[in-house]
């Protein structure tokens, strides 16, 4: 199928599974069923083979054509997404460092024909994410950088333990590494009301294993996951083939652009739309991050 053939969420979406298009059928029903039973159990749901398979090759050729674009730079970070000179207790979580080399291509690098593009944008997808996050809509991130973004995980880095900003978070792997790249998480190791500080330290520490849960994603399932709730990390990837991921950021509020200080650290610049929005971040719950 070439560039000019996708003209829609229904020419990348495997509709016979996923009727996107058919919102009240018994099919969509089910489907929203499950991912919200999932959520509700384990933080996470995971649909496989959302894109067509046919498409999932050129799925892959375009984001790791994009993918030399990413911000890159090795940086040592918190679980909190917090500076690491903060002020905190003894014992506290937060002051377990590790590294972080992970990359991004920014929403401004990502054309609009791509296959990631097509789904981001697209009203039936939107609706259908959440329906399945029980929402009555949502809003694309007005940020110009990090609405959509392509993750890159190179051979010898992972993306350390760590909680989202947002509450739900929607992901794409694009392209497997060789070896490694394993997505590993702790559902609802916190909440809005707790921090739960004892068992994110035992984790960080290696201790709790017990409250660890793995993925195995491939290219073109959709992930769909509570990441402000819950610990998450992707394991360093080994080999010679980069991680890629594809993010799609959406948020209940009409509006939101993402802070100068965390857009500066993934992305190496800020533009003008974040400077104007300073002071105007809009928060769900008094959480650590």
């Amino acid at each position: 199928m070439s560039a000019v053939e996708i003209r829609s969420a229904e020419d990348v979406v495997d509709t016979t599974r996923y009727p996107l298009s058919h919102p009240g059928s018994a099919g969509l029903r089910e489907v929203v069923a499950q991912v919200r039973g999932d959520l509700r159990e384990y933080g996470c749901s995971v649909l496989p083979d959302f894109v067509r398979p046919a498409l999932r090759d050129r799925l892959r050729q375009e984001c790791a054509g994009v993918a030399p674009q990413a911000y890159y730079e090795v940086e040592v970070v918190n679980a909190y997404n917090i500076s690491t000179d903060s002020r905190l207790p003894d014992g506290h979580p937060g002051r377990t460092t590790m590294e972080r080399g992970n990359a991004f291509v920014a929403r401004d690098q990502i054309p609009g024909e791509l296959i990631i593009h097509q789904l981001y944008t697209s009203q039936l997808f939107q609706q259908f994410v959440a329906e399945c996050f029980g929402l009555p809509r949502l809003y694309e991130l007005a940020d110009p950088l990090s609405a959509l973004c392509l993750n890159v995980v190179t051979p010898g880095m992972g993306h350390p333990w760590h909680f989202d900003t947002n509450e739900f978070t929607v992901s794409m792997l694009t392209q497997e590494p060789q070896h490694g790249g394993v997505f590993e998480y702790c559902p609802n190791i916190r909440s809005a009301n707790a921090e739960n500080f004892d068992d994110v330290r035992g984790v960080l520490a290696g201790g709790r294993a017990d409250l660890i849960r793995q993925l195995a994603l491939r290219p073109g399932d959709l992930q769909l996951f509570t990441g402000r709730y819950s610990l998450h990390r992707v394991s360093p990837v080994r080999g010679d083939v980069e991680r890629h991921s594809a993010i799609f950021a959406y948020s209940e509020h009409p509006g939101v652009i993402g802070s100068v200080s965390r857009t500066k650290q993934l992305f190496g610049r800020v533009l003008p739309e974040h400077l104007a929005a300073q002071g105007r971040a809009m928060r769900g719950d008094e959480l650590l991050d």
